[in-house]
């Protein structure tokens, strides 16, 4: 399963993934577009974390959570 989180600030957001590395390497954290994190979370097995920086609260969703809440959180492009 492919994890994405969303970052909501007070600026803005964006979309962010960990790619594990080897070892005795560092895991690296990467900006990644809307639309692709749209496009693999409608394909299935991936959940999106969304983490407001105010309050440090998160949200995991995933293809099976409520649509409305989805549409709240992540957009219309993800339904």
């Amino acid at each position: 399963m492919q994890t994405y989180t969303k970052v909501i600030g007070l600026t803005g957001s964006h979309f962010v993934k960990e790619f594990v590395k080897i070892r005795h390497h560092d895991n690296k954290v990467r900006e990644i577009s809307e639309e692709t994190v749209a496009k693999k979370f409608k394909e299935g097995n991936t959940k999106v974390i969304v983490h407001f920086e105010e309050d440090g609260r998160e949200i995991e969703l995933d293809d099976f959570s409520d649509p409305d809440l989805i549409r709240k959180f992540l957009g219309k492009a993800f339904i």
